[in-house]
Order: C-alpha cells, then sequence, then structure tokens
C-alpha cells in the first residue's frame, strides 16, 4: 500500500496532531429518541484520544458528522476529540497512566487492550458486554478480553481475504477462485507457469499478521484458547502443515521472494501482473483505484484447509475507557454510540469496517465489504497477552527459520512453542 501501508498492520495510518470540541450522544436503539428531545440527564466532558487518519476521510467523518449528532442526543455532554500520530499514542497513554492524567476514553490499537488492562489503566465493560455479546463478531469480541473479563468494546474492524487477478486467472485457464487449499496449489502452479517472474502467490512479509491464517486454516494454534499454553498448539501436527505449505510453495517457485523482502511489494505484484494472488486487507480496493484503476481483480475468502476450515487475521481498534476517568456515565454513553448501528455506518463509509453484525449488508457500506464481512466470521485474534510483541518477534523468527531451511517447520516451531510457554504465565 504506498504511503498507506501501516508499520503495524492492525491500523492503516497516523494522523497528525488535530484537537476538536464537539458534543457527545446516546447509543444503540434509543438515539432517535433521544434525538427528538435530548437528554439532558447526563452531563460533563469526555476527553477522547484517537489516532484517525487526516489523510483520509476518517478523521472529517468524525468531526463533521458522527460528533455533531452526539449534540442532539446529549446537550450538556461535551467530547474533546484529540487527534494524536499513532505511532506515538501508546508512549503518551502510558506515560499518561504514571502521571495520573490523561484522557477519558481512548480508540486503542487492539494488541494493546491487554496491555493497558494489565496495568490496571482501563476500567471493566462487563456489564455492557453482557447485554450487548451478541452484536458483536467473535474475532473483534475477543480482542477486549482479558483474564476472565472485558475491556472496552470493539470499535473498527478488518481482516485480510485472497484478492486474485483475474487476467492472470483467464490465461492460466482457472476460472474461479481457489476454494480449499489443494486448490490453492493447483492455481499457484498453473499462474506460475505463465513465465518467468509471475507467482502463484505474492505474501508481504513473515509477522504472525501474514502467516497466522495459513495455521489457522490447516486447523493450527498459536495457544490453547484459555491462552496458558502454547506447546501442543503452535508445534501441533496441523500448525506444522500451515507452516509446511508455505515452505513447499517457496521451494517450488510458486511464492513471490516478497516474503522474504525481495522483488515488488504485494499491491504491485498483482497490480503489474506478476502475481496471481495476494492475500490483504479492505484498504486495499481505494489503493488499487488511485494506482492500478485498470486491474481487474476479484475477493474471496482464505481457501480451507484439509479440516474444511477458512480463517483469517483480526485487526482494528477497541473503544476503551481508562480507569482515571471520573465521568463513566458520558464516557459510557460515548462509547456506546461510537458502537451504534448509525456510528458504524457513518465510520464505515469511510473505510473502517463496521463491528456489528447486523450492519453488514448496509448499502452505504462500500460494496467489497462484503467478502471481508463474511470472512470476519471465522478471522482470530492473535494472542490476547500483554507480552504479544514478544510473541510475534518469537513467532516471525520461527516462520523466517523454516522458509529459509535454518530449521525444519516442526523443529521452529517447538522452539517458538517453548520460548512462547514462558511469555504466558
Amino acid at each position: 500500500m504506498p504511503n498507506l501501508v501501516p508499520a503495524n498492520p492492525t491500523r492503516r495510518f497516523a494522523g497528525a496532531a488535530l484537537a476538536a470540541t464537539l458534543v457527545v450522544s446516546l447509543a444503540g436503539g434509543a438515539l432517535h429518541q433521544a434525538r427528538a428531545a435530548g437528554n439532558t440527564s447526563i452531563s460533563g466532558d469526555v476527553v477522547f484520544w484517537n489516532a484517525y487518519t487526516t489523510v483520509t476521510p476518517e478523521n472529517t467523518e468524525l468531526i463533521t458528522k458522527v460528533l455533531p449528532a452526539f449534540e442532539k442526543a446529549y446537550p450538556n455532554v461535551t467530547v474533546y476529540s484529540q487527534n494524536i500520530p499513532y505511532n506515538s499514542l501508546l508512549q503518551k497513554l502510558v506515560a499518561s497512566v504514571a502521571g495520573g492524567s490523561g484522557p477519558d476514553v481512548v480508540r486503542s490499537d487492539i494488541i494493546w487492550v491487554p496491555q493497558l488492562a494489565k496495568i490496571g489503566a482501563l476500567t471493566r465493560t462487563d456489564d455492557i458486554i453482557a447485554q450487548r455479546k451478541n452484536q458483536f463478531y467473535p474475532g473483534p469480541l475477543s480482542t477486549t478480553y482479558y483474564k476472565g473479563h472485558y475491556y472496552g468494546l470493539p470499535l473498527d474492524t478488518n481482516t485480510r481475504v485472497m484478492i486474485y487477478s483475474k487476467a492472470l486467472f483467464a490465461k492460466a485457464g482457472i476460472s474461479k477462485p481457489p476454494a480449499t487449499t489443494d486448490e490453492f496449489m493447483a492455481d499457484a502452479v498453473k499462474i506460475a507457469g505463465l513465465g518467468k517472474n509471475i507467482f502463484g502467490y505474492a505474501e508481504g512479509g513473515l509477522d504472525a499478521w501474514n502467516i497466522l491464517p495459513w495455521l489457522w486454516s490447516f486447523g493450527g494454534a498459536v495457544t490453547d484458547p484459555n491462552f496458558q499454553h502454547a506447546t501442543g498448539y503452535l508445534n501441533s501436527a496441523k500448525s506444522v502443515a500451515g507452516l509446511q505449505f508455505l515452505v513447499d510453495l517457496k521451494d517450488k517457485g510458486y511464492l513471490s521472494p516478497s516474503i522474504l523482502g525481495g522483488g515488488l511489494a504485494t499491491s504491485d505484484a498483482i497490480g503489474k501482473g506478476q502475481a496471481g494472488i495476494i492475500i490483504d486487507g479492505p484498504w486495499m480496493p481505494p489503493i488499487f483505484k488511485a494506482a492500478y484503476p485498470s486491474l481487474q481483480y476479484g475477493l474471496a475468502p482464505m481457501p480451507a484447509g484439509p479440516g474444511g476450515q477458512s480463517a483469517s487475521v483480526v485487526g482494528g481498534e477497541d473503544i476503551v475507557q481508562m480507569a482515571s476517568s471520573k465521568n463513566t456515565g458520558a464516557d459510557r454513553a460515548f462509547m456506546q454510540f461510537m458502537t451504534s448501528p448509525e456510528a458504524q455506518v457513518d465510520m464505515g463509509t469511510t473505510g473502517q469496517m463496521p463491528v456489528l453484525t447486523s450492519v453488514a449488508k448496509n448499502p452505504a457500506l462500500p460494496p467489497y465489504f462484503s467478502v471481508f464481512s463474511k470472512q470476519l466470521r471465522t478471522a482470530y485474534a492473535r494472542t490476547v497477552s500483554p507480552n504479544w510483541q514478544k510473541i510475534d518477534t518469537i513467532l516471525t523468527d520461527a516462520f523466517n527459520k523454516a522458509i529459509r531451511h535454518q530449521a525444519t517447520a516442526q523443529a521452529a516451531l517447538d522452539s517458538a512453542a517453548s520460548q512462547i510457554d514462558g511469555l504466558l504465565k
């Protein structure tokens, strides 16, 4: 994603600092009733830190449409929306906790939530989730759950699906996207046979974000469901099979060298006809429209592994309340509104995928969201742990060793599982 790919793929962009004073409102089904008369029973200020990008319509939609809707519902509550660059947001949050001051509500990267919960920086939202649990996609919802409690609400989400070149598929005589990993391998063979420097599949790296969808689709896992053990899960036969599938693709020349940092970036590879399939997120259609307007492509869920499971990875942000906040009523009303169907659709028009299953087919949303929404039903969060960054590094190292034949897939995952066990205690 030229100038648009995030350093951390759970986000898209980081914007410049910007502050706006606006008013907060009600959530959910009571929104329209509240607008009619205005709810004056809750009052106060809400300081909202976020990193909505200022180079796309996200922040503009927030401050010109979404937040003004609050004004009619809660005329006695004021939201101070402060835009902070993504790369400095976590550091500022941790510093504010130590200093005893900071925001009331935060749009937090999903991977930060367990870290903030561990240090006591967040308030629990078990009561809200008890009433609304079935409204959210399970993958995004799981990112708010840590050590038996919920902290925050899912706010926006994304996942990765197959994006395939219709032109290369046609040249290779392929009539439809692969539905299984066996079909994926067969199609990769046909596409790579079209000529030199043409690959069946191009992948952008060996981080967990890139590789875990394959392990999950083969039925593997990083840990047990309670995040207590990696051994027996990460190094299981199914996890090893998922990694070995990629090793085989690379060894046979069907997988682009981009997975090791060489060759074209994945978006350029498919855009220039050098890759038949990439796997990426909902930010790609706008990128293709700008960079490769003539590219004919299709979207499809991840191919199902031997057990019939198509799985992918969850990205996005949660909305959380800081424990230091003194205005619980206004904070909760704001969090509820931001996860209401109206606000979710409004922000969805800018490319922020909703977390509510009920709005998946809303005609106001980009039509390409439909495939991503389908994939979200079988998408998993990365290990919800305050040590995730360390776990990610261990996984990336293991995947690199296997792809580079510095260790077998089994040995690489055996070692990684042993190391990760010590980070889950």
